[in-house]
């Protein structure tokens, strides 16, 4: 595979996650905040493997994109996670009080 289509992979990986998207109202806390932590380990690991491709990759434009797409649809599903964990959190401390 070459390197063109090993950064192809990674946006196709990228945009896999945005159109699978979970809901993540039905989980409780805990899943919620495991699902939290795996978004965000997924985002360094994908930054990690775009910034090894601009070191050996000579396709500029297909690399912004990639870091584009990666950034953008990770950070909408961290969003997304954030809001419903922090009323999941609100929800259960104020039933606990």
């Amino acid at each position: 595979m070459n390197e063109s289509d090993e950064i192809q992979k990674l946006i196709d990986d990228i945009s896999f996650r945005k159109s699978n998207s979970k809901d993540y109202k039905k989980m409780t806390a805990e899943k919620i905040g495991k699902e939290l932590r795996d978004v965000m380990k997924f985002e360094q690991e994908s930054f990690k493997k775009i910034e090894e491709f601009e070191k050996t990759q000579d396709n500029p434009d297909l690399i912004k994109y990639a870091k584009m797409i990666c950034k953008n649809t990770t950070q909408r599903e961290i969003a997304q996670i954030q809001e419903v964990y922090l009323e999941k959190i609100d929800e259960e401390y104020l039933k606990s009080k």
